[in-house]
């Protein structure tokens, strides 16, 4: 599975931002794709994710209530849509994918840079 991330840049606090994904290279039906972000000087964590089989979605806390992830499986294209930016979501954001039944993230896409600053 190939990844590739974009749609990031300079937002205003308080602004919104949507990110994509797109994926190529093999069925997804029995994989989940999850968003994560590393900002400086910090570890890489995890954002959200989708389940493609059945849509499901699953969310870090530091998510939950401001960003959501969608899918369309036709288009392979996952998406992160940002609300209530705060400068601390200031990041690189990757997209990965990993088999239903790994649970490891295997496939990673070079990252998308998200600054939120004023």
């Amino acid at each position: 599975v190939q990844l590739q991330a974009s749609g990031g840049g300079l937002v205003q606090p308080g602004g919104s931002l949507r990110l994509s994904c797109a994926a190529s290279g093999h069925t997804l039906s029995n994989t989940v794709m999850g968003w994560f972000r590393q900002a400086p000087g910090k570890e890489r964590e995890f954002v959200g994710s989708i389940i493609w089989s059945d849509g499901s979605t699953n969310y870090a806390d530091s998510a939950k209530g401001r960003f959501t992830v969608t899918g369309d499986r036709a288009k392979k294209t996952m998406w992160l849509r940002m609300s209530s930016l705060k400068p601390e979501d200031t990041a690189a954001y990757y997209c990965a994918a990993k088999w239903r039944t790994s649970s490891e993230y295997h496939f990673w896409g070079p990252g998308t840079l998200v600054t939120v600053s004023s």
